[in-house]
C-alpha cells in the first residue's frame, strides 16, 4: 500500500469552515467530505467559556454552505454547520473540564434557527439527505449524552423563532427558555410546509421527552406557523417564556443553578483533541490504530485494529499526560473519524469487513484501567466515547462482519466490534500454509462487554444477541475471562460459523460475493430490524421508527418529485400531492 498524505481543495466559502470538501471524489461525484476542523476555523459557530459557563451561539455564515447552490439564510443549517456543532461538543466533554453547562442560542435578531436548509435538501441526493439527517441526530442525541453522563447541561436560549431542525436543536437540550416577545415562536412546520417528517427526533422528543399530549403534538406538528409564549409552556413545548428585558437573567440563573448540580470536576487541566494523524490514498485510510482498504471492484472495505502496543499508563496522572495518545481514546477518535467518512463518502462500499491485531492481554488491561478509574472525568469521558462510537456502528447502513483468526484480539472492548457485527467467522485452529505454529484464534469476553458500552436500546451487545435465551447469555458470560478457540466459541453462540483451515477461505469468497450480489436497500432494512432486539428507547425510535418513515417520505414524488413540496417551496406554488394514502 502506497499512504500519501492526505492533501485537499477548498470550494469558494468553505476555505477555513468545518467539513471542507477535498480533492478526491467521493459518492455520487461530489468531492469528499472532510470531518475535520476546530474553534479556530468555525464559520457557523461561536464557542465563549465563561467560568463554569460555556456558550455555543449560532450565527450562520449565509455564503459559508458546504456545497454550492444555496444559501444558509435565517441561520438554517447544512452538514457543515453541523460538522463544526459536533466538533465543539467533543471539545467541551474532553478539552473544558470546567465547564458544567451549556448555553445553546442564536446570533442574529429574532432568529434561533430556522432549521435544515430547504434548498439544500431539494437539491441534495437522497443518499446525502439521509446521511446529514443521521449524523445530525447523533450529534442531538449527544447533548443529551453529555448531559447525563458528563455533567453538562445543555439548555437552550431561544432568543427568538426556533422552526424545524432548529426547535429539534432546542429538544435535544435539557431545558428550553423562549423570549416571550409576542412574535417568537416554537414549530414543526414540515408536515404542512414541506409534506416531510421533522427528521432529527423532533416528533419523538415532544411526546416521549417532554411529554406533550398526543392531540396537542397533532395540532402542533401541523401548525406551521407554531406556538408562542404561555401556551409553549402550557403545552410542554419549553420550559419558561420570559419577557426579551428578563431573558438573558433566567437563562443565566439556569445555567448557574445547573452548574451548581454537575459533578464535573474544579480546578482539572483539559485534554487537547490533537489533529488526527490520517494518511489517505484511493485505496486506502490509515491511522496509528486504525487501517482501512477500499476494495472497490468488490464493494468492500476490510477494516484492522490494532491493539496497543503497551501496556496501560501507570496511574491517572499518566493517562492524563499521555491524552490524545492515550489507546482508547485515540482509537475512538479513529474509528469515528474512519465510519464518518465511509459512511459519507462511499456509498458503494456496501460491506465493512473487521480484523483485530495484537495482544488480546494488553486490551484487557486497558479495559480493567478503565474500569478501575471510572470516577476520573478523563477515563469517564474515553468511554462514552467509545460508547457513543460503536453505536454510531450499529446504525450504518452497512453489512458488518467479523474475521476472527490467529493473531486477532478480540477481546473485551475489541469484541465488541465482532458483536456489533451482523456476522462472526472464525478460524478453527491455523492457517496451516501460512503459520503452523500459530496459536489459534481466540476471543475473549471482558468485564467491558457486560455493561460499559450499551446500544441504544439500553441492552449490551451480548444482551441483544442472546435476547430472550437468559440461559445461554448467562453460559456465555460464565466463561467471562478465559479465550475460547473457535470450538467453544460456536458452541455457546458467540460466532455464526467456525470453519476450519481448507473452507475458510472459500466459504468467506462465497458469503462476501453473496452480499455484494443483494439489493442495498433490502439489506439496510434487513439489518436495521435485526440488529435492535427488545426494548425501544427514545434512541431507538428516532434512528428507527422515525428515520425509516423519513427515508421512505424523502423518496416520494410528494416531497421531492417536481411538484413536490421540497421543489416548490418558497415559489409561490402549492404542492402538487398524490392524495392517495400508502
Amino acid at each position: 500500500m502506497t499512504a500519501a498524505v492526505e492533501t485537499s481543495t477548498q470550494i469558494p466559502g468553505s476555505d477555513t469552515g468545518a467539513g471542507h470538501l477535498e480533492a478526491a471524489e467521493g459518492a455520487d461525484g461530489v468531492p469528499s467530505v472532510s470531518f475535520d476542523t476546530s474553534p479556530d476555523r468555525y464559520r457557523h459557530w461561536k464557542l465563549d467559556v465563561d467560568g463554569e459557563v460555556a456558550t455555543l451561539t449560532l450565527l450562520v455564515d449565509q455564503d459559508g454552505g458546504i456545497v454550492p447552490g444555496y444559501q444558509l439564510k435565517s441561520n438554517s443549517y447544512d452538514l457543515g454547520v453541523d460538522i463544526e456543532l459536533y466538533d465543539a461538543v467533543q471539545r467541551l466533554r474532553f478539552e473544558h473540564p470546567e465547564v458544567k453547562s451549556v448555553v445553546v442560542t442564536g446570533g442574529l435578531e429574532r432568529m434561533f434557527c430556522a432549521g435544515a436548509n430547504i434548498k439544500m435538501l431539494a437539491q441534495s441526493t437522497h443518499a446525502w439527505k439521509v446521511n446529514f439527517c443521521k449524523f445530525t441526530n447523533e450529534t442531538r442525541n449527544g447533548f443529551e449524552d453529555a448531559t447525563q453522563h458528563s455533567g453538562q447541561t445543555y439548555i437552550a436560549a431561544v432568543n427568538g423563532t426556533s422552526a424545524g431542525g432548529g426547535y429539534e436543536l432546542a429538544l435535544a437540550c435539557d431545558q428550553i427558555v423562549l423570549v416571550d416577545d409576542g412574535s417568537s415562536a416554537v414549530a414543526l412546520p414540515e408536515v404542512p410546509l414541506l409534506g416531510v417528517l421533522p427528521g432529527t427526533g423532533g416528533l419523538t422528543r415532544v411526546v416521549d421527552k417532554r411529554h406533550v399530549r398526543k392531540d396537542r403534538a397533532d395540532i402542533f406538528a401541523t401548525k406551521s406557523e407554531g406556538i408562542k409564549g404561555t401556551t409553549a409552556v402550557e403545552w410542554r413545548l419549553v420550559d419558561a417564556a420570559v419577557s426579551r428585558g428578563r431573558f438573558d437573567a433566567e437563562v443565566r440563573t439556569r445555567a448557574e443553578e445547573a452548574a451548581r448540580r454537575s459533578h464535573r470536576p474544579t480546578g482539572e487541566q483539559g485534554v487537547a483533541l490533537t489533529p488526527l494523524n490520517r494518511a489517505e490514498t484511493d485505496v486506502a485510510i490509515t491511522y496509528p490504530h486504525v487501517e482501512a482498504q477500499l476494495l472497490r471492484d468488490q464493494r468492500r472495505v476490510e477494516i484492522t485494529v490494532q491493539a496497543p502496543a503497551e501496556a496501560p499508563p501507570a496511574d491517572a496522572a499518566a493517562v492524563h499526560e499521555q491524552g490524545a495518545r492515550y489507546w482508547p481514546l485515540a482509537l475512538a477518535r479513529e474509528l469515528d473519524d474512519l465510519i464518518l467518512r465511509l459512511r459519507t463518502n462511499e456509498l458503494e462500499l456496501g460491506t465493512w469487513v473487521f480484523r483485530t491485531k495484537g495482544d488480546a492481554g494488553t486490551v484487557l488491561a486497558h479495559d480493567a484501567q478503565l474500569d478501575a478509574l471510572a470516577d476520573d472525568w478523563f477515563v469517564n469521558e474515553v468511554r462514552h466515547y467509545l460508547k457513543r462510537t460503536f453505536k454510531r456502528l450499529d446504525v450504518t447502513s452497512r453489512s458488518l462482519v467479523a474475521l476472527i483468526e490467529p493473531g486477532s484480539c478480540f477481546a473485551g472492548t475489541l469484541l465488541e466490534l465482532a458483536l456489533a457485527g451482523d456476522r462472526q467467522y472464525m478460524l478453527a485452529g491455523v492457517f496451516e500454509d501460512v503459520d503452523p505454529e500459530a496459536d489459534p484464534a481466540s476471543l475473549v469476553i471482558g468485564g467491558a462487554n457486560q455493561g460499559a458500552y450499551p446500544m441504544g436500546n439500553g441492552l449490551t451487545r451480548l444482551e441483544s444477541r442472546f435476547h430472550a435465551a437468559e440461559e445461554e447469555l448467562q453460559a456465555a458470560l460464565a466463561r467471562s475471562g478465559a479465550p475460547l478457540e473457535a470450538d467453544e466459541a460456536a458452541a455457546l453462540g458467540l460466532v455464526t460459523m467456525a470453519l476450519d483451515d481448507i473452507d475458510y477461505e472459500d466459504e468467506l469468497r462465497i458469503v462476501l460475493e453473496e452480499r455484494a450480489s443483494l439489493s442495498p436497500d433490502a439489506l439496510t432494512g434487513m439489518e436495521a430490524n435485526h440488529r435492535f432486539v427488545g426494548p425501544e428507547s427514545m434512541e431507538t425510535k428516532i434512528f428507527g421508527r422515525l428515520t425509516a418513515w423519513q427515508n421512505w417520505i424523502f423518496n416520494r414524488p410528494n416531497a421531492s418529485g417536481p411538484e413536490g413540496a421540497l421543489r416548490r417551496y418558497g415559489t409561490g406554488k402549492r404542492a402538487d400531492f398524490d392524495v392517495k394514502r400508502v
